[in-house]
This record gives structure tokens, C-alpha cells and sequence, in this order.
């Protein structure tokens, strides 16, 4: 598992985001209205619409392209549709504010 720092709290506005490329993954960490953070693949599972152009809604994203509903804790897609996308264990560092995910290797 390989521990990454991906930016600082103060980086990502309430309910925005910011993206980064792993290898060949661009991940996309959000900033929920209640301060926690969410780290998920930055594409849906529908036709690759990029998640972090998209709105949060509470603890979901809706695709930009298609509006699919997509939990940000977990993955997975909101029904009627069907779906799921890698998420990404995020940390905060409390005394710095350093945003720490991990990927698995």
C-alpha cells in the first residue's frame, strides 16, 4: 500500500474538488459540506464522465454527462442505475492539515 500527499485541507473548497493523476488513474479527493473527504476514481462507470466537473449533493456526486447519483463514501451508484468506481482510503494530518489517501499496490 502506498501512503500519498495529495495537497492541503485549505486546497479544496466545500463541496469542490481536486484532481491528481496515480499512474494511469486520475483520482478526484471532495470536500464535503461537513468537512470530510472523499477520494474516488474520476470517472463514472457510465460513459467516463470526469466526477470532479460534476455536482455534490450531500455525500454524493452527479456525472456532469448523464446526472448518474454516485456515493462518494462508497462507490457505488445510485439506482435505478447500476455501477461501482474505486474509492480511496483519505487522512487528514490534524495538526498541519496535510491530506494524506492510500492506494493499494
Amino acid at each position: 500500500m502506498n501512503r500519498l500527499h495529495i495537497g492541503h485541507l485549505a486546497d479544496i473548497e466545500e463541496k469542490g474538488a481536486r484532481t491528481f493523476m496515480v499512474e494511469d488513474t486520475e483520482i478526484a479527493v471532495f470536500k464535503l459540506s461537513d468537512g470530510s473527504l472523499h477520494a474516488v476514481e474520476n470517472r463514472c462507470p457510465h460513459k467516463g464522465g470526469k466526477l470532479s466537473e460534476g455536482m455534490v449533493c450531500g455525500t454524493s456526486v452527479h456525472c456532469p454527462l448523464h446526472d448518474w447519483k454516485i456515493d462518494l463514501r462508497n462507490g457505488k451508484v445510485h439506482e435505478p442505475d447500476d455501477g461501482c468506481l474505486n474509492t480511496y482510503k483519505t487522512e487528514i494530518d490534524g495538526a498541519s492539515g496535510e491530506i494524506y489517501i492510500t492506494i493499494a499496490g
